[in-house]
């Protein structure tokens, strides 16, 4: 499995807070089948996002490790009219391994009508936004409608592991299923924060995920997708077709892939 979404580089936000427990977190991924992780450290009002600290880090963590699994940068890019600038004059410096692909992040109670105008313009500078956890953000999960209209516009979706377990509680688990049963959602990532109770196992939200909708959702969700996102390449776009059962979400799959 690719886990695009971690904050497993200590002592840079609010994720790790020791290289011990950074060691730790590479453990609980390597052995829950996690093969890379994107170190995603948030850049952000509270948070400034220092790019060679990250790369500094990212080497220090695998030397430390073996490099199992391989730690690729990224970005938790918290999403705002004013902060984008420098994104779109050095987009590869925010983007998961200087691709095109960009995590962003939604304010949690209030995301302004400037936002699809962020989103726009970052679609047309050549990003593609992958828009974190909206089934974690209060104002977002009333309006699942809206996650749509930006994924016509050409971001796509990731939710947390934790959310399809149930581990973020029932709204978010509620808005999660919504989001998967619409054929909203392109990736699940961990968004691992420590080694216990928000740790980068994947392998139990794959588990439900394979139990619901089959061997070829989870593997496009945890497996395909993601690896296309952390080496540059195309990932099916625009709203997919309700599920229906395994069968309708890879016939759709394949129809993109012929």
């Amino acid at each position: 499995m690719v886990d695009i979404h971690s904050h497993i580089l200590w002592e840079l936000d609010d994720g790790s807070g020791s290289v011990e427990e950074s060691i730790a977190m590479m453990q609980v991924a390597r052995e829950s089948g996690t093969t890379d992780i994107v170190a995603s450290p948030h850049s952000n009002a509270e948070f400034a996002y220092r790019p060679e600290l990250v790369d500094q880090r990212i080497r220090e963590l695998t030397a430390l490790t073996g490099g199992a699994p391989r730690v690729l940068r990224g970005c938790d890019f918290h999403l705002s009219f004013d902060n984008i600038d420098h994104l779109l004059d050095e987009p590869g410096t925010y983007t998961i391994n200087g691709k095109q692909y960009l995590l962003v992040e939604c304010p949690d109670f209030h995301v302004g009508k400037h936002t699809e105008i962020v989103l726009r313009r970052l679609v047309d500078a050549g990003i593609v936004p992958v828009v974190t956890h909206p089934e974690r953000n209060p104002v977002l999960r009333r309006e699942l409608s809206r996650v749509g209209e930006w994924v016509e516009l050409g971001c796509l979706v990731q939710v947390t592991a934790l959310s399809v377990t149930g581990g973020f509680g029932g709204a978010a688990g509620a808005a999660c299923n919504k989001l998967l049963d619409r054929g909203m959602v392109h990736v699940v990532a961990s968004d691992a924060h420590d080694p216990e109770h928000r740790s980068p196992n994947l392998d139990k939200a794959h588990k439900a995920i394979r139990s619901r909708y089959g061997d070829d959702a989870a593997e496009i969700l945890f497996t395909e997708n993601p690896r296309s996102i952390i080496e540059g390449l195309p990932v099916a776009g625009g709203k997919q077709p309700c599920l229906a059962g395994p069968k309708r979400w890879w016939q759709f799959w394949k129809e993109q892939a012929d």
